[in-house]
């Protein structure tokens, strides 16, 4: 495990799924992408109501382990439409005010994609003695219409959603840059983890749920139904989490993380401690460099809702360290993907027995 992980078939698959547009609500292509990738490496695949997938490996095994990321993407809704064609919008998710001032954006349509662009005045005419910053209100997005009419015309209405069209790429051959990083590289690695387990015809003595959950961008709702759905006996979840070593971040209150260093095992009251020190172990006996995080009170991933569920899942957390959240240029270190994909799947054969479980009560 020691060589490289990731091959021409799944870099083309990552880039094919980060370019997809999935907004918190509207997953549904996205998804059909994961389980076409996933289906030579599963069983059998579930889904529900509001298009949580999982793949299965071994669906009649007594325990049941998730792994488990997040394919929805922040995102914004058409909010208001004025009589000069002008539109305002609302959040979708955790969507940033201040990087959207001259983005160029697609508003999905029953009619197809729309084009437009995120408005903003220029330098010359705002006003110098006190600057008017973007904030929700001000913000608004030009489709090269007169008037209300042409707007709806093109399909345009209350209630579109708009995403960011950026898209993939790589710095300087090992950063990967894009939108939505945030968590489809999670569905992504979790993918890689069952794609190794069937390449090297490992055997696991449980039940294993590789879960790509929606609307964790809106309060983790993707994962409090599908664990219902699965009630599983562990849960190991991956997110992203914070470089803290660009500008503007306090590490006295983010704690110190870097990409290319390691996945980040996180500390936090929803994560079970013998699940983490399985995690930590399997890490230090593989050679795979990691980095520590605590979080208080709540982590703020689908860890929390899985761990909170079914009267109590042994749940933990390693994520993927990320510069730049939720803007369209998110950045992970290639080492870091890997070394994720190495650390669960090195974790997961480290569950060696049914009997392994009465070590997560």
């Amino acid at each position: 495990m020691g060589k490289p992980i990731l091959n021409q078939s799944s870099l083309a698959f990552l880039e094919k799924y980060l370019n997809n547009a999935s907004p918190t609500g509207y997953e549904a292509e996205g998804q059909k992408i994961w389980m076409d990738y996933l289906r030579p490496y599963v069983d059998t695949f579930i889904t529900d109501t509001y298009g949580s997938a999982v793949g299965i490996v071994n669906p009649d095994a007594k325990y049941k382990v998730v792994i488990e990321g997040h394919s929805d993407e922040i995102s914004w809704y058409v909010n208001y439409i004025t009589d000069n064609g002008l539109i305002y919008v609302i959040r979708n998710g955790g969507s940033d005010h201040q990087i959207a001032p001259s983005k160029r954006v697609n508003i999905h349509t029953k009619k197809g994609i729309v084009k437009g662009v995120f408005g903003w005045p220029a330098i010359h005419t705002r006003l110098r003695e006190k600057e008017e910053n973007a904030k929700i209100d001000n913000l608004f997005i030009d489709i090269g219409c007169s008037n209300k009419e042409e707007v709806e015309k093109l399909g345009v209405h209350v209630g579109c959603v708009i995403t960011y069209p950026d898209e993939f790429m790589i710095l300087n051959d090992n950063k990967f840059v894009c939108r939505a990083i945030d968590n489809r590289m999670g569905g992504f690695m979790i993918a890689e983890v069952a794609r190794l387990l069937s390449a090297n015809k490992k055997k696991l003595p449980f039940g294993l749920y590789i879960t790509n959950s929606v609307q964790e961008e809106v309060g983790l709702r993707g994962a409090e139904m599908i664990t219902k759905t699965i009630r599983p006996d562990v849960a190991i979840v991956t997110d992203v989490c914070h470089d803290t070593t660009t500008p503007m971040i306090n590490k006295k209150i983010e704690g110190e993380i870097q990409i290319g260093k390691g996945p980040v095992v996180t500390y936090a009251p929803a994560v079970q401690n013998n699940l983490r020190e399985l995690i930590l172990d399997t890490a230090e006996k593989k050679k795979i460099p990691f980095q520590r995080l605590a979080s208080s009170r709540v982590t703020g991933t689908d860890t929390d809702a899985f761990a909170y569920s079914n009267g109590g899942v042994a749940s933990a957390l390693i994520s993927l360290p990320l510069r730049y959240m939720h803007t369209t240029v998110e950045m992970v270190h290639r080492d870091d993907v890997e070394n994720v994909i190495r650390l669960i799947y090195e974790s997961l054969l480290n569950i060696k027995s049914d009997e392994s479980f009465s070590y997560f009560k």
